[in-house]
């Protein structure tokens, strides 16, 4: 992290990965006679550190940095307490367009002398007509569109079914395969088929996607369980299991079938 100050005024930091973008940044701020104090931070860690203890009143922020990017700087130090921000990106003209609809001002890199001197002009505007809250609904927004997904839940061991008054457990490991049933699905588990008052979707989400395959849109089966994938005489197919059940296969499930047996093996 680096540091020039000459006064008081705007503070501004620059967070970039690539020195050379950070020093054109700042040789351009340095022509700011409103820009008094300008740091540097290469990676998205140290701009979170700095934004909270120095609150600046403007940041350039690199979208694209190895380990912590620029959307992930943006929700560690929360919108509530972002300064304005004005993005810089190599993303392409179409990705652009997201920062855009959200009326946030963005760099594309290589940009101009005068695009810089437009961006930095609207942040003065933006400044003098008190707009720091629109410009955090606006951060919000751009933080809801490239929110990460949750991450998936861990595949369960057993599935508890009640039965004539006790609790099954089911473990896992012991699943043939799953037969949706009206409002119930049959867990094929050796000699046993318990009923579970649950969707087929569920039970889908519950289980590991590398042991337990979709086959039809009310067929769940264990991959260690399959023997074959045999042709129908319809033309269609059947999967056959190492017990010798025969299960339909939907036409557009045996890509994804195949692709599950090839890791398994």
């Amino acid at each position: 992290m680096g540091e020039a100050q000459r006064g008081g005024g705007w503070r501004v930091l620059v967070v970039d990965d690539e020195p050379l973008a950070r020093s054109n940044v700042t040789h351009l701020l340095a022509q700011a006679s409103d820009v008094t104090t300008v740091q540097e931070c290469e990676g998205g860690q140290d701009a979170i550190a700095v934004i909270l203890r120095e609150r600046p009143d403007l940041v350039f922020l690199d979208v694209q940095m190895p380990g912590c990017d620029g959307f992930d700087v943006l929700r560690e130090v929360g919108v509530e307490r972002m300064p304005p921000v004005i993005f810089v990106t190599a993303f392409d003209q179409y990705a652009v367009r997201a920062f855009e609809t959200n009326a946030l001002d963005y760099l594309l890199k290589p940009f101009s002398d005068s695009r810089f001197r437009d961006a930095l002009d609207r942040a003065r505007r933006q400044r003098a007509q008190g707009k720091d809250q629109e410009l955090l609904r606006h951060l919000s927004a751009l933080l809801e569109q490239h929110r990460p997904p949750p991450p998936p839940p861990e595949p369960v061991e057993r599935i508890a079914v009640k039965t004539g008054g006790k609790l099954l457990l089911i473990p896992v490991e012991e699943l043939d395969w799953c037969e949706a049933e009206g409002n119930y699905v049959i867990l094929h588990a050796g000699t046993r088929s318990p009923m579970l008052r649950e969707t087929l979707n569920q039970v889908e989400q519950w289980l590991n996607p590398r042991r337990f395959v979709r086959i039809h849109r009310s067929l769940l089966v264990n991959v260690e369980r399959i023997r074959e994938l045999e042709p129908d005489v319809d033309k269609g197919w059947v999967v056959v299991l190492l017990d010798g059940t025969r299960l339909r296969l939907s036409p557009n499930r045996k890509a994804a079938v195949e692709a599950l047996l090839r890791q398994s093996f």
